[in-house]
């Protein structure tokens, strides 16, 4: 969700990559929330972070504290930011309970991603 929000507001100005340490596939739940608000993750793919390996990055972003604490060092200076986001459920069913947590995430989400592309991670 936050590769979505953050490449909405600000993929004109700036290239947004996202990974994890356990791939697997976009949520539906996600996708489903997203789309609630004018955002389409549905082409958006699961990434493991060893993709990355070996660039630089300008800004890099963590949005829990599993991947703060494992984040790999990358080259080259960098702002590091950690953000964390509750994680919504990890479930694959759609209840309106399950979407709930998923929109409370989203919003979260969004309003700190949005905030950020405005000033360009300034703040």
């Amino acid at each position: 969700m936050a590769e979505g929000i953050l490449r909405h507001y600000g993929g004109d100005k700036f290239e947004v990559e996202s990974a994890g340490f356990e791939p697997s596939k976009v949520n539906e739940n996600a996708v489903k929330v997203m789309k609630e608000i004018g955002i389409d993750i549905s082409h958006h793919r699961s990434k493991h972070v060893k993709e990355f390996l070996g660039q630089h990055f300008h800004c890099i972003i963590t949005v829990c504290d599993k991947a703060n604490e494992s984040c790999p060092i990358f080259p080259g200076p960098s702002i590091r930011l950690h953000w964390p986001f509750p994680d919504p459920p990890h479930k694959n069913e759609t209840t309106e309970e399950v979407l709930n947590e998923f929109r409370k995430v989203r919003d979260l989400i969004h309003s700190k991603f949005k905030a950020a592309a405005a000033t360009g991670f300034s703040n």
